[in-house]
């Protein structure tokens, strides 16, 4: 199950009271895929939407689609802040990529 860290939830209540849409949640999904695997994409969104995975933490709402629940699964929501650089991240180990069409596998970072 996708996880949220207690930073990041606090972060997102706070960028949503910002935006003027406290109560609202973070919808987390699938952006796209490469050979190195999906890609996330995350966006407020005032309610959930018809088979809506929903996870609460600390009063914080996370909206995934079924595919995105799946594809998020033992991942973590985090928020991360170096000094330079500042932001919310998913990671995780999540599912291995499929590579069964000719995928770079273990070369991710590389071209294609």
């Amino acid at each position: 199950m996708l996880t949220i860290t207690d930073i990041a939830a606090e972060k997102a209540k706070e960028v949503l009271e910002a935006e003027g849409k406290a109560g609202w949640g973070l919808r987390i999904f699938i952006s796209g895929a490469s050979c190195c695997g999906p890609a996330y994409g995350m966006d407020l969104d005032e309610n959930p939407k018809d088979g809506d995975n929903i996870i609460e933490k600390d009063g914080l709402k996370v909206f995934t689609d079924a595919e995105s629940t799946e594809k998020l699964k033992d991942m973590q929501v985090d928020y991360v802040d170096d000094g330079q650089n500042q932001g919310f991240v998913i990671k995780g180990t999540g599912e291995a990529p499929d590579n069964g069409n000719g995928g770079c596998g273990s070369s991710c970072g590389g071209s294609c």
